[in-house]
């Protein structure tokens, strides 16, 4: 007997690439190509597609860090570029997601020295990277500009455009040829709009990755993976302005009660709890990306995804 796992849609998730090699004209070791599916998530049985990728999550001003990180990785979070490499070689990551967390200072005006990060984070890891700018719209400008100048050809990933505010990194993406993420906050709605917006002034699809906001397992979450449901039913039926891959980062997954009134000796093991459930939600719900915070999340994600992508459990296809 035949099972049907594509329950009669006809629309297919839009592939964004991330990261360029050598040959593609950039210098990481790899490169990603996320989307393509066809179906809900674990359920098709196509070689061609991976795994969700898990991003490790890193910054360039520890003082904006939760603790729980400053205290698991030491001196670590003192080194921006060391802190890179430490996620590809010994983490385990799939890509590194960067945050300018410099630029989020009063008065902030050294963009100089943005660019000089992410050469040194481009030169200490091969993996593609995701780049957060300043979060300030009055030096987004400047910010972006110089991230996508740095990185031209490295195929980034930009973060965060939203309603209020997406011309700026918009126009560092279309410049250099990087992508974005495009976030909204836990709206279907509000994400085709945005990704609307995004394609008036000329964001192809292919440069485009969904962000509907996430909140920790338990704290709102239920809302976020309605959403991705939803964004993900809508775009197999075939609407192509949702039809692109999402991304999920609960980063409050480390600051939530459970996590913060633990006893010390188990604080670090509740926060990777909190951290991998989440995750695993999100894939479920139909992220390609999983970025987490905790290093030792990266391979219990991994992990697990590579477990769910043999099919086991899942009834054989005749």
């Amino acid at each position: 007997m035949g099972y049907d796992l594509h329950f009669g849609w006809t629309g297919t998730i839009g592939k964004v690439i991330l990261g360029a090699t050598p040959g593609e004209g950039g210098t990481r070791k790899t490169s990603y190509s996320i989307g393509g599916g066809t179906t809900l998530p674990f359920l098709e049985l196509n070689p061609l597609l991976r795994a969700p990728l898990v991003a490790l999550e890193i910054c360039d001003d520890p003082e904006y860090w939760s603790p729980i990180i400053r205290n698991y990785c030491g001196d670590l979070v003192d080194d921006v570029d060391a802190w890179a490499k430490t996620a590809e070689t010994v983490y385990g990551a799939d890509l590194v997601r960067l945050y300018l967390t410099s630029t989020r200072q009063r008065n902030f005006s050294d963009i100089a020295s943005v660019g000089k990060t992410i050469e040194a984070v481009l030169s200490a890891t091969g993996l593609p990277l995701i780049l957060e700018g300043s979060n300030e719209p009055r030096i987004d400008s400047e910010v972006f500009q110089r991230c996508g100048e740095t990185a031209q050809g490295e195929r980034l990933l930009l973060g965060t455009a939203e309603a209020g505010r997406y011309r700026s990194i918009a126009a560092a993406a279309l410049a250099y040829n990087h992508s974005l993420i495009a976030q909204s906050p836990i709206d279907v709605n509000l994400a085709k709009q945005l990704n609307i917006l995004l394609r008036e002034i000329g964001v192809q699809r292919e440069h485009i990755v969904i962000d509907p906001y996430t909140g920790a397992l338990g704290y709102g979450f239920e809302y976020s993976y309605s959403a991705m449901e939803r964004i993900r039913f809508s775009a197999l039926k075939g609407d192509t302005d949702l039809s692109m891959p999402m991304i999920c980062s609960a980063i409050d997954s480390l600051t939530i009660k459970e996590v913060r009134e633990a006893e010390p000796s188990l604080q670090d093991e509740m926060a990777v709890q909190w951290e991998f459930y989440t995750g695993i939600s999100g894939a479920a719900a139909g992220a390609e990306i999983i970025c987490v915070r905790h290093p030792k999340t990266v391979m219990m994600l991994k992990n697990a995804f590579a477990s769910l992508m043999k099919g086991a459990g899942f009834p054989e296809v005749n």
